[in-house]
């Protein structure tokens, strides 16, 4: 959408401000008119020696005609944005107001209009959301179902082997609750931030140990929860300076890192190596954070859409042995994470394999 005609004015502005085609200079240019209408006529009723009752009855015919005038130019947007609302109060985002005045009315159309589109991507991502999340159920909850019915209709035996691959199927489901849970709280800012200041080297060493941990607990009970059961992926931690330190929120950051090494070791090669690297950022307490894997990459043309919910990649058997490709929720949990402290996250150049960036602003720069 093109800028509306409040981004077109600047501080550069020749009028210095005053608006030309503003309501305010209108109406004033309505009072002037009007006055010099009524001094016009008097002065011809004086030299012309016409009585003053029909310059009168002329200055009122002519003043009305041109309050009319100015009257419904200002009232006709109004009476289109007044549709536009209404469409939007029932549900339709698809009207948009007309966008071609270069007063106030210009800037509540162009408004009203961005409101139309907010509201549109919302409604549209509200209803991908319900799409992806009952596919996304759908799967554990049959397959549940599909061995629990075998199980009552003496098909199977309650052996252990059976009742691993129900439990497969309920940790994938209880997964998926809990990130769609993790992501709701993230979405409704009930999740609190509590910044400390801590030593990011021991820090990140337990995030990664606790990741090959998880992966070897799930790899012997061979369950899939949406998280990797991989354990040939080698997790290589690079800080420098080792005793660097960073000032955020450490739940909220491992969840970021948790998932994106969780992410790249999907994508890994067998026995692929994972970087998580840590560097001092610009400010005080920042910090600088990159992972690393030797995968197939992410295509730059799905850069833009690698956080989004549910989205899984665009390339060619992305997920290695051992995964089965997750719910798609990780990213968007971890990008939410980094958004709540301020920071920014996204996909970066690299010559093998994919590498996202994360910068946390660390302490808030005091006012000078």
């Amino acid at each position: 959408m093109s800028d509306g005609p409040a981004a077109r004015r600047g501080p550069g502005d020749p009028w210095g401000g005053v608006r030309p085609f503003s309501i305010k200079t209108k109406l004033g240019a309505l009072v002037v008119i009007s006055v010099l209408i009524t001094t016009g006529l008097s002065m011809i009723a004086v030299h012309t020696k016409t009585e003053l009752r029909f310059i009168t009855v002329f200055s009122m015919i002519a003043t009305l005609l041109i309050t009319q005038f100015v009257a419904h130019s200002l009232t006709a947007p109004l009476d289109d944005m007044n549709t536009v609302a209404r469409s939007i109060s029932r549900g339709d985002y698809t009207r948009r107001v007309r966008e071609n005045r270069w007063d106030e009315l210009g800037d509540l159309a162009h408004t009203i209009n961005l409101m139309a589109d907010e509201l549109e991507a919302q409604d549209r991502q509200r209803k991908e959301l319900v799409a992806n999340v009952s596919h996304e159920l759908r799967t554990p909850i049959a397959g549940l179902r599909a061995v629990l019915e075998n199980i009552v209709d003496g098909i199977s035996a309650a052996d252990p082997e059976t009742m691993r691959t129900a439990l497969k199927q309920t940790e994938r489901l209880g997964r998926l609750v809990e990130t769609l849970l993790d992501l709701s709280r993230l979405d409704n800012g009930v999740v609190p931030l509590r910044k400390r200041r801590f030593e990011v080297w021991p820090y990140l060493s337990g995030v990664l140990k606790e990741a090959n941990m998880v992966a070897s607990a799930r790899a012997s009970l061979a369950t899939g929860s949406g998280s990797h059961t991989r354990t040939d992926v080698h997790l290589h931690l690079d800080v420098s300076p080792p005793e660097l330190t960073a000032h955020a929120d450490p739940e909220r950051i491992h969840q970021v890192v948790a998932n994106l090494i969780d992410n790249a070791v999907k994508h890994s090669p067998p026995h692929g190596r994972v970087t998580v690297k840590a560097r001092r950022g610009p400010a005080p307490e920042s910090l600088d954070l990159e992972v690393l894997d030797e995968g197939p990459g992410i295509p730059e043309s799905e850069w833009h859409r690698v956080f989004e919910r549910f989205n899984r990649g665009a390339v060619s058997a992305p997920h290695g042995p051992g995964s089965d490709g997750g719910t798609g929720l990780g990213l968007a949990i971890a990008r939410w994470a980094v958004d709540l402290h301020g920071g920014r996250i996204g996909v970066a150049e690299s010559q093998r394999g994919c590498r996202i960036q994360v910068t946390l602003p660390g302490l808030p720069s005091l006012p000078s």
